[in-house]
């Protein structure tokens, strides 16, 4: 539930911009471990927060999980950090406090808020230095299932998240009848790696982290289909730039091996709160042998949707409600490369652990994905995919012809690839999940409980998602995320756009907007598109969304795998003007 806006405080964007500059010179701090300081161990999973004063501090930890251990900033002394439960209708000021050497900020995913308390560095507020206290203060303007996470330089990586819920202002005497139970699911990775280590990594070799590379002899590939792969200097098995190999996937804080427990009394309905805060990590939900019911999305109430598994992107969420059985069943978030994944166990008994089931077998790219449309391996027939003297490194002259972009896009070395055939694949379950012989989630499964007022949209944009993998560089349109550029897409407010996002990469990319929900063109009826704040650009294909442009202010929008957004898929969204009386 969604109510009206509250008046903005005022900021300068002289200040952002010597806020977004300070960032710089904040990243060459040196940290307590680096100076040989004794660092406390992190608590694995959460506490609650509540009330209407809410302090939360951030400081630099040891974190261990399995047999990986390693540097990591924590909140409050955990990883997640706390859960933050508010109530739709109160007023909320939270004091955070930087205990690092470094800059630090917290962006409150999902929420509708005031534009300078979104908190991204350089956008809307300067940051928050070493020592300082930064106070964010807001309406609560709705309910369900958020998160929370740094928005400064590769912190999240390294533990700087936790979920958020808000009540219903009603909920506290009219409780929910659909469930007996409710609990928040957290998932996220952790590596003892820096993350600027990774980010190196990947700019030497995209495929440093990738141990599931096809190979001759492998029979995943036809000789056609390596000899068309090879021609392109592309791998069929960029499905993630991370993976098990150094992550450990994590449930609450929690690894595999920390046998985390949800218990439960038979015959309860238990509600299931969702969240993918991990940084690179696209996963696969499941619990074998247990249907779940979607009844939200992003934190808005969808119709009822009974499935088997669905695949999370980073920074979605999805509230379930299951009726497990007697006896103990395996919660298994599956990485969607499959190269490893989070576990818990939900048991009415307790101290039993399920099992899981084993990793499936890993998944391997398609034309579709390449940008081919709808065509198959076997649809693209004796097509010239170009060979040594074909193009640019090997590759044919259409896989990068202007003619097939708009005038906004720049084609330049950060732009290795142009999908030819685009299409609109909303109905798509997700990598790896479309031969699976269960019910699956699709968006086009999404429609809004809840009728929301339609009005046609006035105009069109159309965004490309851009990036050259051999060079790691991400992009909107070509263009490189510069905070000091001030180069924004800008809307009227309360000006209704229909956005295409149209993706030229082969990786599926999770395209987040702050400050705004908008609706999925889904297939729904026009007063029943589902609201999302978070949408998965599948590869070589496109996604479209309405948007009301109804929150002022200077607004991130990017993709939400945080080594793309730190190496330029970003952008800032400017909504203006104010309207009377604010600003």
């Amino acid at each position: 539930m969604l109510n009206d806006k509250p008046k903005l405080p005022s900021l300068s964007r002289r200040g952002l911009m010597q806020g977004s500059l300070s960032l710089a010179a904040a990243g060459l701090a040196v940290p307590a471990w680096a100076r040989g300081q004794t660092l406390t161990h992190a608590r694995r999973g959460f506490g609650e927060l509540s009330g209407d004063v809410i302090d939360l501090t951030v400081g630099e930890h040891h974190f261990s999980t399995g047999g990986r251990s390693g540097h990591a900033i924590a909140i409050n002394g955990s990883i997640p950090g706390p859960l933050i439960r508010l109530r739709e209708g109160q007023d909320v000021t939270l004091n955070v406090t930087n205990n690092l050497a470094e800059d630090t900020s917290i962006h409150w995913h999902g929420l509708l808020l005031p534009f300078q308390f979104d908190g991204v560095p350089g956008v809307s507020f300067p940051g928050i230095r070493p020592g300082e206290t930064f106070t964010y203060r807001f309406p609560v303007r709705q309910t369900g299932t958020y998160w929370w996470h740094s928005h400064s330089g590769l912190q999240e990586q390294v533990g700087h998240y936790g979920p958020l819920v808000i009540e219903s202002e009603h909920a506290h005497h009219m409780p929910d009848p659909r469930y007996d139970r409710d609990y928040v699911l957290l998932l996220s990775e952790f590596t003892p790696r820096h993350p600027h280590d990774i980010a190196r990594m990947l700019h030497v070799g995209e495929h440093y982290f990738n141990r599931q590379m096809t190979t001759v002899g492998d029979g995943s590939l036809t000789l056609e289909e390596r000899l068309m792969w090879g021609a392109m200097r592309m791998n069929p098995r960029d499905i993630s730039d991370v993976t098990g190999d150094t992550y450990t996937y994590l449930v609450n804080g929690h690894g595999p091996a920390d046998d985390l427990e949800f218990m439960f009394t038979p015959g309860e309905a238990i509600r299931l709160r969702i969240i993918n805060g991990s940084a690179m990590t696209f996963f696969n939900v499941r619990i074998p042998g247990v249907e779940m019911t979607v009844i939200a999305a992003d934190g808005q109430e969808v119709d009822p949707v009974t499935v088997d598994e669905f695949q999370i992107g980073t920074a979605e969420t999805y509230d379930v409600i299951i009726r497990p059985g007697d006896g103990s069943h395996a919660f298994v978030a599956e990485a969607m490369d499959r190269s490893g994944m989070g576990i818990a166990s939900i048991t009415s008994h307790a101290g039993h652990r399920a099992t899981p089931p084993p990793l499936r077998e890993p998944v391997t790219l398609t034309m579709a994905d390449m940008g081919m449309g709808a065509m198959d391996h076997g649809a693209h027939g004796g097509m010239d995919m170009g060979g040594a003297d074909a193009g640019e490194g090997g590759m044919d002259h259409s896989m990068r012809d202007a003619s097939l972009l708009p005038d906004s896009v720049d084609l330049n070395a950060g732009v290795d690839m142009v999908a030819p055939m685009p299409v609109d694949r909303m109905d798509f379950p997700g990598l790896g999940l479309d031969t699976v012989d269960h019910r699956v989630l699709r968006y086009t499964d999404l429609k809004a409980a809840n009728p929301n007022p339609h009005r046609m949209p006035e105009r069109q944009l159309e965004i490309h998602l851009t990036g050259n993998m051999e060079r790691y560089m991400w992009s909107f349109d070509g263009k490189q995320f510069n905070a000091v550029t001030d180069d924004p897409i800008r809307f009227g407010f309360d000006e209704r756009v229909r956005v295409k996002l149209v993706n030229d990469t082969m990786m599926a990319h999770p395209i987040h907007l702050h400050g705004h929900f908008f609706e999925l063109v889904n297939g729904a009826g026009m007063m029943n598109q589902p609201l999302k704040h978070t949408v998965i650009v599948q590869p070589g294909s496109s996604a479209t969304f309405d948007l009301t442009a109804n929150e002022p202010g200077d607004w991130a929008f990017h993709c939400h795998l945080l080594y793309h957004m730190h190496a330029g898929m970003m952008q800032t969204v400017t909504v203006r003007p104010f309207p009377e009386g604010e600003g």
